[in-house]
C-alpha cells in the first residue's frame, strides 16, 4: 500500500523470500516511498520497464536469472540506482556486483533501518549527480582530469568509465592530495554514513585502482598507508597548478 501524499521516490524491491521482501516494503513505505515488489528476474524486469523506478533494491540470489543479469538487464536501458542484497561474504561477489553497475550492497542479515538509510544516501548523490550542473574547475592531476559538473574524467587522455561511488570517491581523493583518509572518514566523506561495512571502501578502492593505476598491484597514485587508510600521492608539478580544490563537497571534511 502506498504512502499518502507525495513520495520521497519509488523503489523496486526484487526478493524470493517473502518475509524479507514484505519487511523491507514496509519499512521503506513507513519512510515515504512508494514500493513495488518483485519475487523473480523476469518480473523484475517487466515492472522495470512498465514504470521506471527511482532506485532498485535486488537480491543476489533469485531463482532462473540471479541479480547480476537481472542488474546488467536493468542498466543497459539507462542508469538507475541499484542496491544489492546478498548473503554471501565473498569480496568478489561485492566486486562483480559493483561492476554490473550496482551503487551499493547490504549483506544478510541486515537492519531495515539501515537499508532505509542507504536508500536515502544513494538516491540523494543519484539525484545530485543528475541535477543540472554548475560551473567549476577541473580537478587534474597525474594524468587525470576530472570535471566535477560534468561529472567526466579522463586519464592520460582516455575516458574512464567509473560508477557513481567511484566517480565521487576518486573526486574527493583529487581535493584532498596528499592526505591520509579512514576508510571511516572516506565513508562520512564520500558515502554520507556514519556506520556501514567499512569493506565498501576497501572494494571501491580496489576497483578505482584498476582504473586509474598502471599497476593496480603496486599503486603508485592511491596508496594504502597501512594501520591507518589511504592517501591520494601526486607527483610534482612545477609551473602548472595541478589540483584546484573548488568549494568543498556536502558532508566532506575540511
Amino acid at each position: 500500500m502506498p504512502p499518502s501524499g507525495p513520495t520521497r521516490g519509488h523503489v523496486l524491491v526484487v526478493d524470493d523470500d517473502p518475509t524479507v521482501a514484505e519487511v523491507v516494503a514496509g519499512y521503506l513505505t513507513g519512510a515515504g516511498y512508494e514500493v513495488t515488489r518483485a519475487a523473480a528476474g523476469p518480473a523484475a524486469l517487466e515492472r522495470y520497464a512498465a514504470r521506471r523506478p527511482d532506485l532498485v533494491v535486488l537480491d543476489l540470489m533469485l531463482p532462473g536469472m540471479d541479480g547480476f543479469e537481472v542488474c546488467r538487464r536493468m542498466r543497459a536501458h539507462g542508469p538507475v540506482p541499484v542496491i544489492m542484497l546478498t548473503a554471501r561474504g565473498d569480496e568478489d561477489d561485492r566486486i562483480l556486483g559493483l561492476e554490473t553497475g550496482a551503487d551499493d550492497y547490504v549483506t544478510k542479515p541486515f537492519s531495515p533501518r539501515e537499508l532505509v538509510l542507504r536508500v536515502d544516501s544513494v538516491l540523494r548523490r543519484a539525484r545530485a549527480a543528475s541535477a543540472p550542473p554548475a560551473r567549476s574547475a577541473l580537478l587534474r592531476g597525474a594524468g587525470l582530469v576530472l570535471d566535477p559538473a560534468a561529472r567526466s574524467a579522463t586519464c592520460e587522455g582516455r575516458a574512464l568509465s567509473l560508477t557513481l561511488r567511484e566517480f565521487d570517491l576518486l573526486t574527493f581523493l583529487l581535493r584532498h592530495p596528499g592526505r591520509v583518509f579512514t576508510r571511516e572518514e572516506l565513508m562520512r566523506g564520500v558515502w554520507g554514513w556514519d556506520f556501514g561495512d567499512l569493506s565498501t571502501v576497501t572494494v571501491h578502492v580496489r576497483r578505482l585502482r584498476g582504473k586509474v593505476e598502471d599497476d593496480p598491484a603496486r599503486p603508485e597514485l592511491i596508496r594504502t598507508v597501512w594501520g591507518v587508510g589511504y592517501r591520494l600521492d601526486l607527483p610534482p608539478d612545477p609551473g602548472a597548478d595541478s589540483v584546484a580544490p573548488t568549494e568543498p563537497e556536502p558532508g566532506s571534511l575540511s
